[in-house]
């Protein structure tokens, strides 16, 4: 097998070269080790479910270990762990670490193994779900998760403010971003709890703000990832409209704050329907809508986690059968219970809604099935993580009361203009 050669940030965020040859002699029945970032005792007991099942038909794998990395760090910890010499068989990927480890060769190729596997229905797969992890007709990794952001509410708190529920602004058409940043303030100023919550942003996950820009129609940077979009005027534009929301309206917390949607501290949280079990007992009247509609009209931003097999794996041949087992139709509909599957025949209300029992067959289509095809994946790059650093330094002169919004995003295209270009 070729060496593999993947340019990652580690800790330092400075480049690795990586390369080794995956597979060997093995006298005996092997153990494959799967990293993820969930240590989600569901989840696991899950996946642990899937794992004894090939096991017992398949004596050569006595083992399958899955391994929870860290959140904040995973791709770092994943490609220390690679240049270690410790490399897991199968890995968890981030949308944005994506493109560095399909464009380098870090991954197994999985098209012949998944379409010549029995009863997998390679057909099946949805392209649009697929396209991030592919180079040419090539599949490098499953995305064994596609899931689009809405947005959940908490009607109460709109209705204690004399605001109209989600569900009355969608129906009447006003459900956009001006009108919900006002019912947010609206909120703030009558109760004194939170208007809207990006989750996962906290003010360093630059990235979930994707899920207000696209609706201006801004992008991180171009298609081809060579020019900065941040100066664009249709960045600089929604961000604008941010800052107004959190520093003037008071729709949004400010930095150094939390909210947390899911204990009633907010009206509303954009995230996605793997956080609808937190709703279980929850002592407010809620619903899931899809994200507001901007000045570029209605749209949609997907989160997506990978599965791939590496080419450095100790076991590649074993750890790429597991995963063709692991994401067939029948351990598909299993991973739906948490994770939206790529495959046609199961993004419908139907199976959705056996897996998410809290969310109405009308939510799940609105949300979810609706918006895959024409979904705008979070953003990624090679050298995401350079990237990521550089970006967020850059825009912490931003969340500043009197911030030069224009001037802020400028010299943020001056700082990753070089990264850019590598």
């Amino acid at each position: 097998m070729k060496h593999a050669r993947i340019l990652l940030a580690a800790a330092a965020a400075a480049p690795l070269a990586l390369a080794g040859c995956g597979g060997g002699e093995d006298d005996g029945p092997v153990t494959l080790r799967m990293t993820t970032w969930s240590a989600s005792e569901d989840h696991l007991a899950m996946l642990d479910e899937i794992a004894d099942a090939y096991i017992a038909d398949h004596p050569d794998v006595e083992a399958i270990e899955f391994d929870p990395l860290p959140f904040e760090g995973y791709t770092s910890t994943l490609t220390t762990q690679i240049a270690g010499d410790n490399a897991p068989d199968l890995a968890w990927i981030l949308e944005s670490a994506a493109p560095d480890f399909v464009s380098s060769g870090a991954l197994v190729p999985l098209g012949d193994t998944l379409s010549e596997a029995e009863g997998y229905e390679y057909d099946d797969l949805v392209p649009a779900a697929t396209e991030l992890w592919r180079e040419g007709d090539e599949l490098y990794a499953y995305p064994f998760s596609t899931s689009p952001f809405g947005v959940f509410v908490n009607n109460d708190l709109l209705t204690a403010a004399g605001q109209p529920t989600a569900a009355e602004l969608v129906a009447s058409g006003e459900w956009t971003w001006e009108r919900v940043v006002a019912a947010g303030a609206a909120v703030h100023a009558a109760t004194g709890t939170d208007g809207l919550v990006i989750r996962d942003f906290d003010y360093s996950g630059w990235d979930n703000l994707s899920t207000l820009w696209t609706g201006w129609g801004a992008r991180a940077w171009s298609e081809d990832g060579t020019e900065c979009g941040f100066d664009d005027p249709e960045m600089t534009e929604a961000l604008t409209f941010m800052h107004d929301a959190v520093f003037a309206q008071e729709a949004m917390p400010g930095p150094g704050t939390t909210a947390d949607f899911f204990a009633g501290e907010a009206a509303m949280t954009v995230t996605q329907i793997s956080r609808a079990g937190l709703l279980a007992e929850a002592p407010f009247g809620w619903d899931l809508v899809p994200l507001p509609a901007g000045p570029a009209g209605e749209y949609s931003v997907i989160g997506q986690a990978g599965l791939g097999v590496l080419t450095v794996a100790p076991h590649p041949e074993e750890a790429a059968d597991f995963l063709a087992y692991m994401t067939s139709p029948e351990n598909s509909a299993k991973l739906a219970q948490y994770f939206p599957p790529p495959r046609a025949s199961q993004l419908t209300a139907e199976v959705l809604g056996q897996a998410n029992p809290l969310l109405t067959p009308e939510q799940l289509q609105t949300v979810v099935i609706d918006r895959i095809d024409e979904g705008v994946v979070k953003p990624g790059h090679t050298g995401q993580a350079q990237l990521d650093q550089a970006v967020r330094a850059a825009l912490d002169p931003l969340w500043t009361p009197d911030a030069d919004v224009a001037g802020v995003l400028a010299e943020l295209c001056t700082a990753i203009d070089p990264l850019l270009a590598q």
